[in-house]
């Protein structure tokens, strides 16, 4: 897809919060955000996030802020999934059902759909009153057995890092912390799904 075409998605079809566009769904005046306070924080400078999906697990992986006392500021730390000992975050979904994985960046953040309900870049978040979540239950509803209420449970998450955003659509989630290998961490998530 052209990258004008991916903007596009999150780009205001009026000049108010209702009616954007956030690719999948859009914004209602019920969407409210709230900072989830227990997801650690990622990195504000190279996070570098990993998602590891199949049809019934889903896990974000990502390097998380630690601020080096003795930094004086001289000098820039280049990190790489390869990089060893570095803290790591991992935030496991159950029973996701949906996820978007993509733009804005940091830069860009102003253009998403939930940017003027509170959604900011570097953050953990919740969508409460989601239309992600109304618009799949409406998608189902062509389903012989469709009952609205299976989806009562789901809740619509936000990690917003520095150049990407994911979303998705999930029960819960759990966090863990770890130091080691960002490649590593990955292909044993990978393994353990």
């Amino acid at each position: 897809m052209p990258i004008i075409k991916l903007r596009s998605l999150f780009q205001s079809r009026s000049n108010g919060s209702l009616g954007k566009t956030g690719g999948a769904y859009t914004v209602t005046e019920r969407d409210s955000v709230v900072r989830l306070s227990d997801v650690p924080q990622s990195s504000v400078g190279a996070p570098l996030p990993c998602v590891i999906a199949t049809e019934h697990s889903l896990a974000v992986a990502f390097l998380l802020q630690e601020n080096d006392p003795n930094w004086d500021g001289s000098y820039v730390r280049v990190v790489s999934q390869e990089s060893d000992n570095e803290p790591i975050g991992i935030v496991r979904f159950t029973h996701a059902i949906a996820h978007f994985f993509g733009p804005p960046n940091d830069e860009a953040f102003g253009g998403h759909p939930l940017a003027e309900r509170g959604l900011e870049p570097y953050g953990a978040f919740e969508v409460t009153s989601s239309a992600w979540i109304h618009a799949l239950e409406r998608m189902n509803a062509v389903h012989p057995y469709h009952k609205p209420e299976h989806f009562k449970d789901y809740k619509h998450f936000v990690l917003s890092f520095h150049d990407t955003t994911f979303e998705c659509v999930a029960v819960s989630y759990s966090c863990e912390v770890h130091r080691g290998n960002l490649q590593q961490v990955m292909v044993e998530l990978f393994q353990s799904q």
